[in-house]
């Protein structure tokens, strides 16, 4: 296994009894609980389980969730304008914010997704003219990033600018109002609008262009100041894995910006591939996509090589599997689950990566005066021993005194 430096930190620790004196050559167990490394995947589904289900279907999504919560530990959630707000007034806030806590509760970070994007926006904006459209964007970010503040922490504020005011495909009022104003006073406006609501959340941009495109609109954007936190890249390969080269490519030509690099929405096919001549990936519908063995063998293969490349990487925070299930988005086999929750060899994959090779447990025994020294995966940590048990968070270093508590 490579060294991992900015992955992981050194630990000293003084144990302590419950009556403060050392716990000397004690054997323990330290058990890392969670990561600092943001491991997520789409959450959607925890919507869904907030409303009104039958009985059966209801234990169908809590297993499919608990197979969710195992494996991740920061979800996106849905705020397309036009599902959250689909009749002026009227929003899906019962069910999203339910879900949101219940995941917070969990110990899972919350992603919303997006706040401001051409598809899937509001019909009913259409009635305004486009100054109106641009003031109801930016109560819209207000309305609900202040609502949310505390239990969403990270933000895609604008989804895929850089074919926003050139979109063709139908008319909408976001499109309308990039193309007057421009891209970056847009961006500038809305990043503006989310800063204010939440000075503490993450900012996200977020676009599938990787080209030169994305870098030219990223440092326009840095030049004027947008406080943009974090760089978001899709990586949808329904048409084939990126490959090594690719991903090492990318993270090189976005690594010039210095700032943390979230992989935001990635989907690997373990099925037949979209064929090579479609340029959008929408445009690519069919009834049925099925899984196949030999592709969920290579699916695995591909996920767990791209997953090692981008934890190697210092400035990578984040990796967002997109479809948790299959026969989701465009009903592609892109899923770590199949239809019916069985998981997949992708899951089990990320399972010995995540809770396997990138997690840390010890058994160590202190020294005559309660010291223990180890280097551990940075996150949430229990050291446990006969006396009881504490918890602690390890970053980059730790040189401090946990008192047991019996019962723990």
């Amino acid at each position: 296994m490579k060294t991992l430096p900015h992955r992981q930190g050194q630990a000293r620790l003084r144990i302590l009894n419950a009556d403060g004196t050392p716990a000397a050559n004690t054997p323990v167990k330290i058990d890392q609980t969670g990561h600092q490394f943001m491991f997520g995947c789409g959450a959607f589904s925890f919507v869904d389980a907030m409303r009104p289900q039958t009985e059966e279907r209801a234990a169908f999504l809590k297993e499919r969730n608990d197979k969710w919560l195992h494996l991740f530990n920061y979800g996106t959630i849905p705020f397309y304008w036009g599902r959250y707000e689909p009749v002026q007034g009227k929003t899906a806030r019962t069910e999203t914010m339910a879900a949101a806590k219940h995941l917070r509760e969990q110990g899972v970070a919350v992603k919303g997704h997006p706040l401001c994007w051409h598809t899937v926006c509001a019909d009913w904006l259409m009635d305004y003219s486009n100054a109106e459209i641009l003031k109801r964007q930016l109560g819209r970010i207000t309305r609900d990033v202040t609502d949310y503040r505390g239990v969403v922490g990270l933000w895609d504020v604008i989804n895929e600018v850089v074919i926003m005011p050139i979109f063709d495909k139908y008319d909408n009022a976001i499109t309308r109002v990039c193309k007057e104003i421009g891209r970056i006073p847009l961006v500038r406006e809305v990043f503006a609008a989310a800063k204010a609501a939440d000075p503490g959340a993450t900012l996200l941009i977020n676009d599938f262009n990787t080209s030169i495109s994305y870098e030219i609109l990223i440092e326009g954007l840095l030049e004027s100041g947008v406080p943009i936190d974090a760089i978001g890249i899709q990586s949808h390969q329904h048409q084939g894995y990126w490959g090594a080269e690719k991903v090492h490519e990318v993270l090189e030509r976005y690594s010039r910006f210095g700032l943390p690099i979230h992989f935001t929405e990635n989907t690997l096919i373990s099925g037949e591939l979209m064929p090579p001549h479609i340029v959008d990936l929408n445009d690519w519908q069919v009834d049925a996509w099925p899984s196949t063995p030999e592709g969920e063998a290579r699916q695995a293969r591909e996920i767990e090589e791209m997953y090692r490349i981008l934890f190697e990487h210092p400035l990578v925070e984040a990796i967002t599997s997109w479809d948790f299930c299959d026969d989701a988005w465009l009903h592609a086999p892109a899923g770590l689950i199949r239809t019916d929750n069985s998981i997949k060899p992708a899951y089990e994959a990320l399972d010995r990566l995540i809770h396997g090779e990138w997690e840390t447990h010890e058994q160590l025994t202190t020294d005559e005066n309660g010291f223990v020294s180890f280097t551990g995966f940075r996150g949430r940590y229990t050291v446990s021993a006969a006396g009881g048990s504490a918890d602690f968070a390890l970053q980059q270093q730790l040189d401090r005194a946990v008192r047991l508590t019996p019962g723990k």
